[in-house]
């Protein structure tokens, strides 16, 4: 059906171009001709230019003359570019995937920042190219709009097993890529390997002279400074971050039950004696995480329910919960959100980072028992009841997230390009001479 649907839109093109739907004329005005057909959607041959200069000039930028690939090659590459282009923005549509105002308005000021210019003087730059303000800002929701939708459809064929999971944790490449990362002080007392018992003697007190001082408040970056032979020294003794993987095993065992900011007692390795300071650690050890259980109304907007409508819905439907009526049953009868409504709008246990920011902000502000007043996300309007919050350790449960993350970004290049050509395969394209 989709095909006799595009084949009928390439015909009206070719032959009666008022009957074209609004937008695709409005795309071929003037002089413009298509270059290809791409299911509902077309492709312009002045995109095709635009976008085969900018390639170019980047290239030039990079290359020779003489290693630049053929224009007309190029310019075949760069076709199948903004087809691909085409179908994924028609699957967002689709998918219903939009983009926030305020994500571009970001979008748009780290370019401003990083090109460290005025408003004005991004504008003036984007004329002299051939854009505009609101040009850029209609490339920036394509671009994120089709990332979004890459994002969300590969993440979701990925499927990872327990068994997986664990497999990869007990492997020496899982137990380098889970393990803590540590910001290290460290002292060294030198010990020559010709050294005799005196002069070991003689390192071994002085490091533990230097430990009892560390002990009673002195400072270590500048003990370091005064007295250590570790070429860190003139820093303080920083050597940085690394990660326990990464360490020789003698040092990895004195760091792996030592807390935050406290030092260990000197040992001895074949360089001499050795202090500690853990200054600051990232993972390792138990994780406290607040978690918070809550349950939510969802109403969305559409071209029947506007957002004034939505919020007033639920602001009547708050004022009924707080004068006694159940906020479960109301869930079940009134919120759109299909994978919790059965469950009275319960959401279970969530940890931050588990909801949209407007969510996640409300979420925080409350408090235990009370009811939110109506609010906006990218999903429709909500209001949010917190049942209860509660502390739990997921220093575990953060190492298998932190271990699926690993194995999902390793294969997510491949399922990419595997769905990239599936869609490809699956779209009606007609490529006009």
């Amino acid at each position: 059906m989709k095909k006799k649907c595009s084949l009928l839109i390439a015909v009206l093109l070719l032959v009666a171009p008022q009957f074209v739907p609004q937008a695709m004329a409005a795309k071929a005005v003037g002089l413009d001709r298509v270059v290809a057909i791409v299911d509902e959607d077309v492709v312009l041959e002045s995109e095709l230019n635009d976008r085969l200069q900018a390639v170019l000039s980047r290239l030039k930028g990079q290359y020779s003359q003489s290693q630049l690939p053929e224009e007309s090659v190029l310019r075949k590459q760069v076709l199948e570019q903004l087809i691909v282009e085409r179908v994924e923005l028609g699957l967002a549509k689709r998918y219903d995937i939009k983009v926030e105002e305020d994500e571009i308005d970001q979008a748009v000021e780290r370019i401003r920042e990083k090109g460290k210019m005025t408003n004005e003087e991004l504008a003036a730059d984007l004329k002299r190219q051939g854009l505009s303000i609101s040009g850029l800002r209609a490339q920036i929701r394509d671009e994120l709009t089709i990332n979004h939708l890459q994002q969300g459809v590969v993440s979701s064929r990925i499927k990872i097993s327990p068994q997986e999971i664990d497999n990869f944790l007990a492997s020496s490449d899982g137990k380098f890529a889970t393990s803590p990362d540590y910001h290290i002080g460290h002292i060294l007392i030198a010990v020559p390997s010709s050294a005799d018992s005196d002069t070991i003697a003689a390192a071994e007190k002085k490091a533990k002279d230097i430990y009892q001082k560390l002990q009673g408040g002195a400072d270590f970056a500048q003990m370091a400074i005064a007295n250590s032979n570790d070429q860190a020294a003139l820093q303080g003794g920083d050597i940085g971050w690394r990660k326990l993987a990464q360490l020789p095993e003698l040092f990895g065992n004195q760091l792996a039950s030592l807390k935050v900011g406290e030092v260990t007692q000197p040992f001895r390795s074949g360089a001499g004696f050795h202090i500690l300071k853990n200054i600051e650690q990232r993972g390792g050890g138990q994780q406290l995480i607040e978690q918070t259980h809550a349950r939510h109304i969802l109403v969305k907007t559409s071209e029947i329910v506007d957002d004034n409508q939505a919020r007033e819905k639920l602001l009547a439907l708050k004022e009924r919960i707080e004068k006694g009526e159940d906020f479960a049953k109301l869930a079940k009868e009134n919120s759109e959100d299909t994978g919790s409504k059965l469950s009275g709008g319960d959401l279970g246990w969530s940890a931050p980072g588990m909801f949209v920011a407007t969510f996640e902000e409300t979420l925080a502000n409350t408090p235990i028992g009370k009811i939110s007043r109506p609010f906006k996300s990218q999903f429709g309007w909500h209001i949010l009841q917190v049942l209860e919050r509660r502390k739990e350790d997921m220093s575990e449960q953060m190492k298998r997230n932190q271990a699926q993350n690993v194995i999902r970004s390793r294969r997510f290049d491949e399922e990419f390009q595997l769905w990239l050509t599936q869609i490809r395969e699956e779209a009606f394209v007609e490529i006009k001479n």
